[in-house]
């Protein structure tokens, strides 16, 4: 039992070899420092050769044991004599790692001081899209805030919705503030959890007007979140010549008028329309928008959120285009039927494929080739696919380029086939040149939860980075069928975690390490696409992805793709139905029903019972990919402990994220994000971090910057957290500026 404790023989022997040196020392023999000592040595010699000499898999297998063997030195030293010193041992090295941690992640504000220059007026920026243009980049023109000056920002103005979190009253619902505003002229439009629609004054953060669409949180739809809302010009109509587009997360598209926020009676008649049409049953919370339409050559393009491992019966996935002044529909992609593409308004009794691919994620479009990129989920349930007709499978967990005025499939790009481990597609694609043997080409580039980076070539979908199938592991449950092999990027840097071992398995303690290892020896685990088992699965990376929504800039400048991944795994196991009927019947439900399948499913962290990951840090990264050549320009943990331990102590250890970067011409890398709540600019091109501010929420959104009339520029983040991560809730949104030399803003209006 002691050799299958882990895993390892080490556990026996260390163990055995602690147990005589305690029955020695209790009766005051020095062979017990002696064998000790030797269990000492050999925990050295065995931890450097199985976890090598990185600091988070070799510190905790050597920390316990060195505490324990200077405790023992004490009856030998006399305890009086030796306690001093130990306290100044301790000391000195608790002083050694908070100083170094300080070094590392608290530079901030102290490297400007009195002498950092203010603003000069520059020329007027705009933020028209949530990412600042159809292409997905995330990136900003803007160039008053620089790495010479940006540790001189401080707070502008902050805006706070009154749109409390904790007073949402569903408790069944969480709440995230993910919204990215737009700036459009003089005003910033944003959305709350709630689908409240906000227009305020770019300069000076006062309300300018609001909208309630009154949303129906009833439903248990998991998360409240808006990520943002579209602007469109629309000068042919004489009610809303500029308009906002908004959609809201029980199935409404919405158009507002930019200057006054009243519905554009043009619009479907009212000022909005529902999504709701041709679903069939839809319960409330399974269906909704949390992702801003996207607006392209007169067409609103949306697709939806349908509720994670429900039923097979759930409602369509269906993407749809809609004409930008009147709502008429103009065409339908419904991702589960064998003829995806109608056109115009559908009969009222027509109901789109049920349980098909969803697309929940910000789209992108290249307006010049008329196309929009659409990145898809898979079929409903996630971890369980043997009842999804071929056409389903089809376009799962897909990149579709599809035609914005006909919705006709121009080509699509798999990035897994028969996806059975919720690896939709969820990061926006991103449109960029990419340079080859054959000269430039328009590509666009796809990243995965899995950690792919597809370099596609947006004309034709074909691979411009290597793309190879490989074979993965089979033999899931009897009633699943698996794909041979999966597509991965060879030719780009990989985003997710290395293939777990045992040796790989981490704790603080022996304790949890024994814990994780045994844990981990009970779990099948066969490397990358291992599928879910009654016995359990391990899932590397789990289903938040190493990359998702938000979590990619690129700077064209500098070639650089920066990303933020997460390092987290998961344990799925597959219920058998009875015993899964059996515990929703009895009130105690297991994880997720999964309707119409053999199995409900649970899906939980891989984490000790001390509540932290089997897996060794860091949990969080943040990366730069040199996209010239294809590697790593640089890449160091994000996030710190700041949010999780006493005092604020942040530990540089790397932490989840969820939101994303954004860069500028200038050289800067601006992100919230992290779990301690901090709001950082970095140097773009060396990871440097230049500054850092305490936000009085979790900046879980991601940023966005402009430059006035007045000639100022602003970086503003939605600081509300998100109840998931545990970050602190709020209603904050926050501008940051260089300060303002007296007088010159009133000149320069």
């Amino acid at each position: 039992m002691l050799l299958s404790a882990g895993g390892t023989p080490y556990f026996a022997f260390a163990g055995l070899g602690t147990i005589l040196s305690g029955v020695w020392n209790w009766r005051g023999s020095r062979a017990g420092l002696a064998v000790y000592a030797v269990v000492l040595m050999a925990t050295l010699v065995w931890a450097v050769a199985e976890a090598g000499w990185g600091f988070w898999l070799l510190g905790p297998r050597l920390a316990a044991p060195a505490v324990v063997g200077l405790l023992l030195l004490a009856p030998w030293l006399q305890w009086r004599a030796v306690l001093p010193k130990v306290a100044v041992v301790a000391g000195g090295i608790g002083a050694v790692v908070l100083l170094a941690g300080g070094a590392m992640w608290l530079r901030s504000a102290a490297d400007g001081g009195a002498g950092v220059p203010s603003f000069a007026p520059t020329a007027e920026t705009q933020w028209l899209s949530f990412a600042n243009g159809n292409d997905g980049r995330r990136f900003a023109e803007a160039g008053q805030i620089t790495p010479d000056n940006v540790a001189g920002l401080e707070v502008a103005w902050i805006y706070r919705s009154g749109e409390d979190p904790a007073k949402l009253g569903n408790p069944r619902n969480l709440p995230v503030f993910e919204a990215t505003p737009l700036k459009v002229g003089p005003t910033l439009y944003l959305c709350t959890p709630r689908n409240r629609v906000i227009a305020i004054d770019a300069q000076t953060g006062v309300e300018r007007w609001s909208y309630d669409p009154h949303t129906d949180t009833s439903g248990s739809s998991y998360l409240l979140a808006c990520r943002g809302v579209s602007y469109a010009q629309t000068p042919q109509s004489s009610v809303c010549p500029q308009r906002i587009i908004a959609a809201t997360g029980d199935g409404r598209l919405l158009a507002l008028h930019a200057l006054t926020g009243v519905p554009c009676a043009d619009f479907g008649g009212t000022g909005q329309r529902s999504l709701r049409r041709n679903l069939g049953q839809v319960e409330s919370g399974f269906y909704g928008v949390t992702s801003a339409p996207l607006v392209a050559n007169g067409v609103i393009v949306t697709g939806s959120m349908v509720l994670d491992n429900q039923a097979v019966d759930v409602p369509s996935g269906v993407i749809r285009g809609f004409d930008v002044v009147t709502a008429r529909q103009l065409w339908a992609f419904d991702t589960g039927a064998e003829t995806p593409t109608t056109r115009g308004e559908p009969s009222q009794d027509h109901i789109y494929t049920r349980g098909s691919p969803n697309a929940w994620a910000p789209f992108s479009a290249d307006e010049a080739l008329g196309l929009v990129f659409v990145p898809t989920g898979n079929a409903s349930p996630d971890y369980f696919g043997a009842q999804r007709s071929p056409a389903m499978d089809r376009h799962a967990s897909s990149l579709l380029a599809l035609d914005l005025r006909s919705g006709d499939l121009r080509w699509a790009f798999q990035t897994v086939h028969h996806d059975v481990w919720d690896f939709d597609v969820s990061a926006q694609p991103i449109l960029a040149e990419w340079g080859g043997a054959h000269g430039a080409a328009p590509a666009v580039i796809q990243a995965t939860k899995r950690g792919d980076i597809f370099v596609l070539d947006r004309r034709t979908g074909k691979p411009l980075a290597a793309v190879e199938e490989r074979p993965v592991p089979q033999g899931g449950v009897k009633e699943e069928r698996l794909a041979a092999t999966q597509p991965m990027s060879t030719g780009m840097p990989f985003l997710g975690p290395k293939p777990r071992t045992e040796a790989a398995m981490w704790g603080v303690t022996p304790f949890d390490q024994i814990w994780c290892r045994y844990t981990y020896r009970k779990l099948r685990y066969d490397g990358p696409f291992t599928p879910p088992t009654v016995q359990g699965t391990l899932q590397s990376p789990n289903q938040t992805g190493a990359s998702s929504w938000g979590r990619l800039s690129l700077d064209p400048v500098r070639g650089l793709l920066v990303a933020n991944t997460i390092n987290l795994d998961s344990i799925v196991k597959l219920i058998p139905r009875g015993e899964a009927d059996r515990l929703r019947a009895a009130g105690k439900p297991a994880g997720f029903p999964q309707s119409g399948t053999p199995y409900g499913v649970s899906n939980t962290q891989f984490v000790s019972p001390l509540g932290l990951p089997c897996n060794a840090p860091p949990w969080g990264e943040l990366r730069a990919i040199d996209l010239k050549t294809g590697s790593t320009a640089w890449r160091q943990p994000f996030g710190t402990t700041a949010n999780r331990l006493p005092l604020n102590i942040g530990l540089p250890l790397g932490l989840p994220s969820v939101g994303g970067p954004l860069t500028t011409k200038t050289g800067l890398t601006f992100i919230g994000a992290a779990d301690d709540g901090y709001f950082r600019a970095y140097e773009t091109r060396t990871g440097k971090l230049l500054w850092q501010f305490a936000l009085p929420a979790g900046g879980q959104a991601a940023p966005m910057t402009y430059v006035s009339a007045q000639g100022r520029q602003y970086v503003v983040i939605a600081a509300g957290g998100d109840r998931r991560m545990g970050t602190r809730l709020g209603d904050y949104v926050m501008a940051f500026a260089l300060p303002e030399i007296a007088g010159q803003g009133r000149a320069a209006r």
